[in-house]
């Protein structure tokens, strides 16, 4: 399985938060993980909005961005289309960076390896979106 994570997702195997185990679970399973690149700006401001707030320590947030930093290699890092992203989104009514992730999921979808692309957010919006585009989508529920 190619397991694709939006940045909702990809928090959650580096912060231990709601359903971070069953990411982690998902991502153990999966062979390649695939997410657009604009994850990585996304993922960092993510990280420091919490050093900001105080749910992580400054050791802690460094710590997070090294290992993420050189973890994203790992990473199957996917363009997107643009066009395509603002049609999903005039579609949907999804946010910009949304519209990004799910437009990055349907090109991967549509090369080879289609039949073994899950998609993993937890924006209920997002989610329904890529259902409604016949993504495989995991839910907490699963």
């Amino acid at each position: 399985m190619i397991l694709y994570l939006d940045t909702s997702s990809l928090v959650k195997l580096y912060v231990t938060e709601a359903y971070s185990g069953l990411v982690r679970g998902w991502a153990e399973e999966a062979e390649i993980l695939a997410t657009c690149r604009v994850a990585y700006p996304e993922m960092i401001s993510a990280l420091n909005r919490r050093l900001r707030t105080g749910d992580l320590a400054k050791g802690d947030y460094d710590l997070l961005v090294k290992t993420f930093a050189g973890e994203w290699r790992d990473f199957a890092v996917l363009d997107f289309d643009e066009i395509g992203a603002g049609r999903l989104a005039e579609a949907y009514g999804l946010r910009g960076f949304d519209a990004v992730h799910l437009s990055a999921c349907k090109l991967l979808r549509s090369s080879e390896f289609a039949a073994s692309v899950s998609f993993s957010s937890f924006d209920e919006k997002l989610n329904n979106a890529a259902a409604a585009e016949k993504l495989t989508v995991l839910l907490p529920r699963q």
